[in-house]
């Protein structure tokens, strides 16, 4: 619920310097006793909050931190708001909730007297979570907002304009409009020298407060690496995947809620970034981008990747998906035999594809922040022969697969906040080298045991050459001819006994 330093590092920064929140009383009345005004100055603690701050400065000045208190004092209060209502719901019990309420709203047939309370009960419960669901997932956009927000507040004043009330919302309309001039006249620059017949092969419009990115660029054939990252742009045109020859396109830390079906288009592009937008889903043309070595989507709001990415990725190298919203990864995927990196944290996948061993070159794979929704591997984990880091953290895996005693170049790994049984917390404590060694004789064991009970003899036809079969049969017919002639002896006795 919380912003962190990895998922909104600069507003996470901030909300730590406020003074501690007192306890909250059951009630709504009771006032919070806290100046926003007047943040705590503090010194940074922790690695990421010491890399924010030396990438960042500015942080430290009590103005620029006083202002972009002022800034989020909404988020501040949203966050005291949903303590008050609580966690938010896993997804099985929201969508259990919202099949009861669509269920309930196309029956037309009225309960019997002694359903009706409990049936009004179940859909106020329902209700309640399909609401506390969004009231989430609104804070989740607020939160995004505000980051945004508090980035071109620190921009403003690095380039030394007033930040006091208002400077970061009304009142930098005037000093947004002089900067989009400044971008216009940087933008009929590049597109006169294309014109013009100059070679323009990179084109770098970073933070520069573009909104717009205009149809010509498609026409810049020569074009090998665009980058317009931190800007404001909402949309990419169509006329991208004019750029045959484009090799590195970033659209980082802009607007975006998607991209065109013409990016299918660009055969060449190897490194596209589309990172920190608000993209829910990519479009299915991407796996066109046969070439591509590195794709970044993270930090967005992705349910999901298109089913067929994997199938014509075969130069993939490092995908990043993490900060998602994606509950699985479809089983494409597993084809991306280039795949070196694959980072999905902080994500709410149930489990990973069951053909996941196919990624024989993958090295570094972090599944961490899974929490509830990550609960056991895939048995094909333990094929994943070239992996070296593995973060598996923040989940709720009970026991690591047999097989994963086959992982030997493993170097760095990460099993902390789960409830591990297998391996016990004592060699988990005893780092990489205990557990690698721990599983290695549990899957040296249970093949052991495999191989034994393949061997145990069982019953089956005896095989015999033909003279002992003749002689078995020959014994057969024989007692079978001595019990017929013995049953009709007797059978005679005792006629001739009756008659006599």
């Amino acid at each position: 619920m919380d912003p962190t330093p990895q998922s909104h590092p600069i507003l996470a920064y901030v909300l730590s310097r406020l003074p501690s929140i007192l306890p909250v009383s059951p009630t709504l009345s009771s006032p919070r006793v806290r100046d926003i005004e007047q943040p705590s100055p503090r010194a940074p603690s922790g690695a990421d909050e010491f890399d924010l701050v030396s990438r960042m400065p500015g942080l430290r000045h009590p103005s620029v931190l006083a202002a972009m208190t002022r800034a989020v004092a909404d988020v501040s209060s949203a966050r005291d708001a949903l303590r008050l209502l609580g966690p938010r719901p896993d997804h099985e019990l929201v969508d259990s909730a919202r099949a009861f309420l669509l269920a309930h709203s196309r029956d037309g047939k009225p309960p019997s007297a002694g359903e009706a309370e409990e049936e009004e009960e179940k859909v106020a419960a329902s209700r309640e979570v399909v609401r506390l669901d969004e009231s989430h997932e609104s804070y989740g956009g607020l939160l995004r907002e505000a980051e945004e927000r508090l980035e071109r507040l620190y921009r403003m004043a690095m380039k030394g304009r007033d930040v006091s009330d208002g400077a970061y919302g009304g009142g930098a309309s005037k000093s947004g409009e002089q900067d989009a001039g400044v971008v216009d006249e940087e933008v009929v620059r590049v597109l006169k020298e294309a014109e013009e017949g100059k070679v323009v092969e990179r084109v770098l419009l970073v933070d520069r407060q573009l909104r717009h990115l205009p149809e010509p660029f498609g026409r810049i054939r020569g074009l090998l690496v665009l980058d317009v990252s931190r800007n404001q742009l909402k949309v990419v045109p169509d006329a991208i995947g004019g750029l045959e020859h484009l090799e590195e396109l970033r659209l980082a830390s802009n607007a975006l809620v998607s991209l065109p079906d013409s990016i299918g288009l660009l055969s060449n592009l190897k490194i596209l970034d589309v990172s920190g937008n608000k993209l829910r889903s990519l479009p299915d043309s991407i796996s066109k981008c046969r070439s591509l070595v590195e794709l970044d989507a993270s930090y967005n709001v992705l349910a999901y990747l298109p089913t067929s990415i994997g199938q014509e990725m075969v130069n993939l190298q490092k995908l990043w998906v993490h900060l998602n919203k994606l509950r699985s990864l479809p089983s494409s995927v597993c084809e991306m035999r280039s795949l070196r990196l694959l980072d999905a944290h902080f994500n709410e996948l149930r489990g990973l594809p069951a053909a996941i061993g196919k990624l024989a070159a993958l090295e570094s794979l972090n599944l961490s922040s899974n929490f509830s929704d990550m609960r056991d591997l895939p048995a094909s984990f333990g094929d994943l022969l070239g992996l070296r880091e593995l973060d598996l953290s923040n989940n709720q895996i009970h026991a690591l697969p047999n097989c994963f005693g086959r992982l030997d170049r493993l170097e760095r790994l990460r099993l902390d906040q789960n409830p591990l049984a297998v391996p016990p917390t004592e060699v988990v404590a005893g780092g990489v080298g205990a557990v690698k060694q721990y599983m290695a004789k549990r899957y040296r064991d249970a093949r052991a045991e495999e191989e034994r009970r393949s061997m145990t003899p069982a019953e089956s036809p005896r095989v015999s050459t033909p003279k002992e079969w003749l002689v078995r049969s020959v014994s057969s017919l024989s007692t079978w001819v001595y019990s017929a002639g013995h049953e009709k002896a007797e059978e005679e006795d005792a006629y001739l006994q009756q008659n006599l």
